[in-house]
């Protein structure tokens, strides 16, 4: 949630549909609203960028909005409705984002093509805790070292960068295949218990077939610490082509466009300075 003060921009004229609720919920000694749309995210991050709302105020579907904005946000377009009705429109919408209490929305995706013919939308979640292990189809983990440098392995079957991950296999734990996934693609050695959960991906179908799994679709996203300066890289298998330590700047340069790229950006502290 965001206290700062932004100065409010004058009254929002593109015609779309930004809807507020009340300051009524309460949270860290002050009440809330939130500033949702029911036609498109990015509609709502125009509507908030024009209005001095910054985006480390939104959680994946929706603005917080402290109540001594409430009033300057409406005067920038911003239409009040009661609360019931603002998460009607925004399930309506489909544009909803579940998530368990405690966790946070980094954004949802949607039209997600791959490799093997499938599509999907993708719901970016931040969170400490671990997902429900049932239902993990697959596990990723940004490696850093000593200096915050990352691993970066470029897969052949997908033709990108990312952090090294893939899909279980039968009778491993999540944790298990993400240090397996790290061993094969980058030769480094981590141990289980030092994955630090920071998030996971959320799946939602929009067809059948390929490698999907029935009753999986949630991948989880890790952090690890490997100790030394840009240890050696010694991958075991061909399914990456090339392999190579980054700075954030250049983890950014290359993953920036990726549909995965805003959780690592919510979740993955860039170097001081």
């Amino acid at each position: 949630m965001v206290t700062s003060g932004t100065r409010v921009a004058p009254a929002y004229d593109r015609g779309v549909a930004i809807l507020i609720d009340p300051p009524r919920p309460e949270a860290h000694g002050r009440r809330w609203s939130h500033l949702i749309s029911d036609t498109s995210t990015e509609e709502l991050h125009a509507f908030a960028r024009a209005a001095g709302i910054p985006r480390r105020a939104f959680e994946g579907d929706h603005y917080d909005i402290p109540e001594e904005r409430y009033a300057a946000v409406v005067a920038a377009g911003a239409e009040p409705i009661p609360a019931r009705d603002l998460v009607r429109r925004l399930q309506r919408s489909g544009l909803r984002l579940q998530k368990r209490r405690g966790d946070t929305g980094v954004a949802k995706v949607t039209g997600i093509r791959f490799v093997d013919g499938t599509s999907a939308d993708v719901d970016l979640i931040a969170s400490p805790r671990e997902a429900d292990e049932a239902r993990v189809f697959a596990a990723m983990a940004f490696v850093r070292d000593d200096t915050s440098d990352f691993v970066l392995v470029h897969s052949v079957r997908r033709s990108e960068w990312g952090a090294p991950g893939g899909w279980r296999e039968p009778g491993e734990s999540v944790r298990q295949n993400a240090v397996r996934e790290v061993r094969e693609e980058t030769g480094l050695c981590v141990a289980p218990h030092d994955l630090i959960p920071i998030g996971y991906e959320r799946f939602h179908h929009r067809s059948s077939g390929g490698l999907w799994r029935e009753g999986q679709d949630l991948l989880q996203v890790y952090e690890v610490s490997v100790p030394g300066i840009r240890p050696a890289l010694t991958p075991g298998l061909d399914d990456t082509s090339h392999h190579q330590w980054v700075t954030w700047d250049e983890l950014e340069a290359l993953c920036s466009r990726q549909f995965w790229w805003a959780l690592a950006e919510a979740t993955l502290s860039p170097p001081a300075g």
